[in-house]
């Protein structure tokens, strides 16, 4: 998988909640190969200060030119980010590390994310449905859409109004959409893994990110009810290639995972949850 230090050009940046923000990019070597789950180290701005880039998400790629990161402002670095303006440049690595690994053929499938791990789902989604065979007549499915929808999404964040946009464009793309939030302001009034356990008996394979407590109780449900689960990790990291070994997670067996070599997406049964 080639991997680009490409100059893009913002296109656009939009807010869509009071702290993520969302920018599109003109970036078409980065675009033209990435897949759902990699990632990209971009730059803060046009300046040395702050020095490090910040690893994202791909959140959207039109498989053309343009690509979206999802950003949610926690720091001087994403406070950067969301100041940019279109027309600006901004320095893209990407893209970087494994990808989401599709199910079988026609498996129902659940997506699961927490605050700003729903980043890449979107676009994971997006290319599940592309590749998603219709085998009910049209008609019958008109009728049964509810019953039949090859995918179910499970979104988690800390209030509603950070799940409102995000929950309507899984929707749109005619996923089953479920929401949790903190606040009790927008779906279940807990947390979003109290969700997943009236739906693992419906699904295949679960896909998750989002904090690490979140995922270590997605990981022991789908090890319960034995089904197959891939987590996307999220992790400090300078580099994304490899190099600072900043970004190391304890592994089963007592190995280490470098999360942006090795993942960030990896099995869920390949991270030791209880170190």
């Amino acid at each position: 998988m080639p991997e680009y230090q490409e100059n893009s050009i913002i296109d656009q940046v939009d807010r869509i909640a009071e702290s993520f923000y969302r920018l599109t990019l003109h970036a078409p070597l980065i675009a033209a190969t990435a897949r759902p789950g990699q990632f990209v180290m971009a730059a803060c701005g046009p300046f040395l200060d702050p020095l490090l880039r910040r690893p994202f998400s791909i959140h959207r790629c039109n498989g053309s030119d343009t690509l979206q990161l999802l950003i949610r402002v926690v720091g001087r670095g994403t406070e950067l980010l969301a100041r940019c303006r279109p027309g600006q440049g901004l320095s893209l690595v990407g893209p970087l590390g494994q990808g989401f690994n599709p199910p079988a053929p026609s498996a129902p499938v659940c997506l699961i994310g927490g605050g700003i791990g729903i980043a890449p789902l979107l676009f994971w989604a997006e290319r599940l449905k592309e590749h998603q065979p219709c085998t009910v007549p049209l008609l019958f499915w008109a009728e049964r859409l509810k019953e039949h929808q090859p995918c179910t999404v499970l979104l988690g964040s800390r209030t509603g109004e950070d799940l409102l946009q995000l929950s309507a464009e899984f929707s749109q793309l005619g996923c089953r959409v479920e929401t949790a939030t903190d606040d009790g302001s927008l779906g279940h009034h807990g947390l979003v893994t109290d969700l997943l356990a009236a739906r693992l008996s419906e699904v295949d394979k679960v896909y998750a990110c989002g904090p690490m407590p979140m995922m270590a109780a997605v990981a022991r449900s789908c090890r319960d009810a034995q089904v197959a689960c891939e987590v996307s990790l999220e992790a400090h990291m300078a580099c994304g290639l490899g190099a600072c070994l900043g970004c190391t997670v304890h592994g089963a067996g007592g190995l280490y995972l470098h999360v942006c070599k090795k993942g960030p997406v990896v099995n869920a049964e390949e991270v030791a949850w209880d170190r």
